[in-house]
Parts: structure tokens; sequence; C-alpha cells
């Protein structure tokens, strides 16, 4: 499977090493025609007014809006899940409104305030390691959307058909069991089509 990362802010390199651990291809998306050879997107994190505004400039908000309409996958980490987000607090607009879900933004804390935790995730056999940095929330999910994981009573990754989105950064780990569960996204998401 060839999995894209949208290159415009964020952790590219290391979601493309993650992919490749994993047993995909990882390819940096910097153009909108670039879409077109791929099977599933990751939006890394980073800062998601920036992503937004960025996304907004090169023509990929209806891109990947476009992309998602045709079942591919697209996968939203720390501020890639804010972007995936229908609605987010204190905003008026969100960016893609793909997901049918609420976020916060920096619900955890500053930077000082960041983590790494054992996570358990719905679908997985053992704890997955998750390094939360300034992450946001998903502070409720709407029909067809299905948790996956929570800490300490919170939302922090869900699913929702071809889209899934997590607070974390799975990139920054040598755990890449969720770019492994991607791919299958992508392979089942390939089979379909």
């Amino acid at each position: 499977m060839k999995i894209g990362v949208l290159a415009l802010q964020g952790a590219v390199a290391e979601h493309i090493r993650s992919i490749r651990q994993a047993g995909g291809e990882g390819v940096a998306i910097k153009r909108t025609d670039e879409l077109a050879g791929i099977d599933g997107i990751i939006v890394p994190g980073g800062e998601s007014t920036t992503i937004g505004k960025l996304m907004r400039q090169y023509g990929f908000i209806e891109a990947l809006r476009a992309f998602a309409a045709e079942g591919k996958p697209i996968f939203g980490t720390c501020a890639g899940l804010i972007v995936l987000a229908e609605r987010i607090e204190g905003q008026e607009d969100g960016h893609l409104q793909l997901m049918n879900m609420t976020v916060a933004r920096n619900a955890f804390g500053r930077q000082r305030e960041s983590f790494e935790t054992a996570l358990d995730v719905a679908g997985v056999e053992e704890p997955v390691r998750a390094v939360f940095i300034r992450a946001p929330l998903i502070t409720s999910v709407g029909e067809g959307v299905e948790v996956l994981a929570t800490y300490k009573g919170e939302i922090v990754m869900a699913r929702q058909g071809n889209l899934l989105a997590c607070s974390y950064h799975p990139e920054l780990t040598d755990d890449y069991r969720m770019h492994t569960y991607f791919i299958t996204m992508a392979e089942e998401a390939a089979a379909v089509r």
C-alpha cells in the first residue's frame, strides 16, 4: 500500500519511517495532484490553524474531501485530528469537517505538560505507546463514530468508516501498530473500490 503524508507542516519524516516499518510505502504529499497515486493519507501533527491555512492556500480542502468521498482512508494525528473534525470548540468553522465529532484544542495543557502512556486501543491486542504533546481531545462524537481509545475517561481515538483520528503522536515511538492498523484500513478500502 502506498500511504501519503500531508507534507505542509509536522512530523512528515517520522510518519514515513513508521509507514515503512509497518510494511507500507510512505510518500510525502505536497501537491493535490499527488493524491491520485496513493491508497490513504496521514494528516500529521503540527499547528492545526497553520495546517488549515496552508490546506486552503494549496487546494487541499476540496481535494481531501473528494479523496475521502472516494472511500480512501485519512488518518489525522494530534493536529490532524482537529483538521478532520466537523466542530472545533471556540472556533466558528472546522477545516475538512469530515468526522462527526467535536474537539478541543490543547486540551491536555502546554508543552511542558506533555506525557507518554500505555493506551488500550480497541482491536489492538497489547496497549500501544502513546505520546501526547499539547494534545487535543475529542469532547463528543456523533452518529457513525466509534470510540477506539480513552485516557482517564476522555476520548483520544476514534474511527468513522474510512476516517481515523487520534490525539497522540504514534510516529514518535518505535511502536508502529497504529500505522499497521491504518495500512489495513487502506487495503480494505482498496478491495472495495
